[in-house]
């Protein structure tokens, strides 16, 4: 093939590049990953909606009505592929942000409590065990920005875990650091967290310099 060829055939490329560039840059259905202050959590443990597949450490995407399935979905898969087989785990999953992050005044918002969850299930995600919180999922309120959801594993070493009556009669305001304490739970070892909104709350962002994903203004929405 002669130059005077290669020039067009190269220029044809270079615009096929830049056409799916520009498409991945503004697809609405990209998992975009948390700020990076928002991912210390992420730390060995794998969460996993139908459709969503893992969404650890991501923003849940505002297409496909997302952000509404999620709120009726059943409970996740969680995978804790370090688990140990001879132990046994116990998983936590709240909302730090109820009513919002800006008023947490109902913090922490417990959402599921699983105890003697065996690690051989722990690992596949087979959550079995006993539950003390049933799962509720994930539906903050319209006009109330983004919400943090976070699953946190923690190893439980024979302790029998339960809830006092006074405790499990609502699931706002739930004082987990007073729990932790009871039982001597330090530091978890696997966790993540996600992030989402009311799906009554979505539309498109426009960015600066003319895109349009939403992650680029999301920190405005949050503080």
């Amino acid at each position: 093939m002669g130059w005077k060829m290669r020039l067009p055939t190269a220029a044809l490329l270079l615009g096929l590049v830049l056409v799916v560039t520009g498409e991945e840059e503004n697809n609405p259905c990209a998992h975009d990953p948390l700020p990076e202050e928002d991912t210390v959590l992420c730390k060995g443990l794998e969460v996993f909606y139908p459709e969503l597949g893992n969404i650890g450490c991501v923003y849940v995407p505002d297409c496909n009505n997302y952000r509404e399935k999620i709120t009726y979905w059943s409970e996740p898969v969680v995978k804790f592929p370090g688990a140990l087989d001879g132990a046994s785990y116990i998983l936590v999953m709240v909302d730090p942000d109820a009513p919002s992050r800006s008023q947490p005044n109902r913090r922490f918002w417990r959402h599921w409590l699983v105890t003697d969850i065996k690690g051989s299930d722990m690992k596949t995600g087979n959550i079995q065990g006993k539950e003390l919180t049933g799962y509720q999922p994930p539906s903050p309120p319209a006009n109330t920005g983004f919400h943090r959801y976070q699953f946190f594993v923690y190893l439980q070493e024979g302790r029998v875990i339960s809830l006092p009556r006074k405790e499990n009669k609502t699931r706002g305001s739930w004082k987990m650091d007073k729990f932790l304490t009871r039982f001597h739970l330090s530091e978890p070892e696997a966790s993540t967290q996600f992030m989402t909104r009311s799906f009554e709350d979505s539309r498109p962002f426009q960015a600066p310099g003319g895109g349009d994903r939403e992650s680029k203004n999301i920190q405005t929405e949050i503080t």
